[in-house]
């Protein structure tokens, strides 16, 4: 069924307009998302009733963020659990919907295996649609449990990389509570170092694919009083030169065992000009984020997006005499190929430390990961 939109009120903060939750209301279960496209002009959230119009969100980036992705995957296995459609088909098509973030298939397996493992067992599509919104519910939860001890464990590296406060971070891409169960990875750190009087200056970057730091990050700087500024990507390496940045702040949406990072694009050079002038390249994320079965960066498919993102400027609002309605302001020539990758890959050698709400890997290796994964299973298991 198609998606719903519907107006929410007020100056709300973002941590007030969850990026995500499950209502019931009388005509059925839905799951209802805080449509990213449509910030920061306004605050509108999108009614999805079926797991085809949460692939449909998915890949519109009206829903977005590695952890986010994980939460939405789960709860939309659950919608299709409750509403009795093919729960098979609708984990599948969720699970593909974006290739690069690994916590999208760990949310929809999660899900998947409570409502296969209770339909076997008691043969009740009931129950097993109770034990598909429950797991989803439990992931929901834990993120943003895991949200906090990330930040705490963010904030300690900063300290000790960085003693005496003052930092000015330069972060990429969208990693608050837009992504998260709670208040995100990344940003979460800078949030933290903000509320401790430690944040002297966020450094946004623009960020493509659709501007995701200027929209997205600037957005949720500005609720929370943070003091920021934004800048063009190719903009970083001049902060750089002048002595301006402390530390590199970002997320990931899936880590190889190896410890390659794959990111929004655009991470690859900051963490290239990070190394050459000897400024920390932190990376948060949380422990469902590595994939131990990906081995290397090579091995790590890269979604590319539609050329259109590049070739065009989107302005829904602001209609175009001959243009398509919803498409955009044309900004090349008709014809213009485009290269546009949603994500880059950095390797591990260029990484100072990975954290994550276990605890921090610094240097990141292999092996460290392993053990880091290892210790994580045995604290949920416990």
């Amino acid at each position: 069924m198609a998606d719903q939109h519907a107006h929410s009120g007020g100056d709300k903060r973002p941590t007030e307009v969850p990026a995500l939750r499950w209502e019931e209301p009388p005509e059925g279960p839905v799951l209802v998302l805080l449509d990213q496209t449509r910030l920061p002009a306004e605050e509108v959230e999108l009614v999805c009733t079926d797991a085809p119009a949460l692939v449909e969100a998915i890949r519109s980036l009206s829903v977005r963020g590695a952890p986010l992705l994980g939460i939405a995957g789960a709860y939309g296995v659950a919608l299709a659990a409750v509403r009795g459609y093919d729960v098979d088909g609708a984990a599948a098509e969720l699970r593909s919907a974006r290739p690069t973030a690994v916590n999208l298939a760990v949310g929809v397996h999660r899900a998947h295996s409570a409502h296969q493992a209770v339909l076997a067992r008691t043969g009740d599509p009931r129950q097993a649609a109770g034990a598909a919104l429950a797991a989803a519910r439990q992931l929901h939860r834990e993120d943003a449990e895991a949200s906090v001890r990330m930040a705490e464990h963010g904030l300690a590296l900063l300290e000790e990389l960085l003693p005496g406060g003052g930092h000015r971070i330069l972060t990429h891409c969208n990693t608050g509570s837009l992504v998260s169960g709670g208040e995100g990875t990344a940003f979460a750190v800078a949030l933290a170092a903000h509320r401790t009087g430690r944040l002297r200056r966020l450094w946004v970057d623009e960020t493509r694919p659709l501007l995701q730091g200027a929209r997205l990050t600037a957005y949720e700087a500005a609720r929370s009083g943070m003091a920021y500024t934004l800048l063009t990507d190719n903009a970083a390496g001049s902060l750089f030169a002048a002595g301006e940045v402390d530390a590199v702040l970002v997320g990931a949406d899936r880590i190889a065992a190896d410890g390659s990072v794959a990111n929004k694009v655009g991470s690859y050079p900051l963490a290239v000009l990070a190394r050459y002038h000897h400024v920390p390249f932190i990376v948060v994320a949380p422990v469902t984020t590595v994939d131990l079965r990906t081995p290397d960066g090579a091995s790590i498919e890269v979604e590319q997006r539609p050329g259109h993102e590049v070739t065009e400027v989107t302005a829904p609002q602001a209609p175009v005499a001959g243009a398509e309605a919803g498409g955009g302001i044309p900004v090349a020539p008709l014809g213009t190929q485009a290269y546009n990758p949603a994500f880059d890959v950095t390797p591990p050698e260029l990484v100072t430390a990975i954290v994550t709400e276990e605890g921090t890997v610094s240097p990141v290796t292999t092996e460290a990961l392993a053990e880091l994964c290892a210790r994580s299973r045995q604290v949920t298991i416990s």
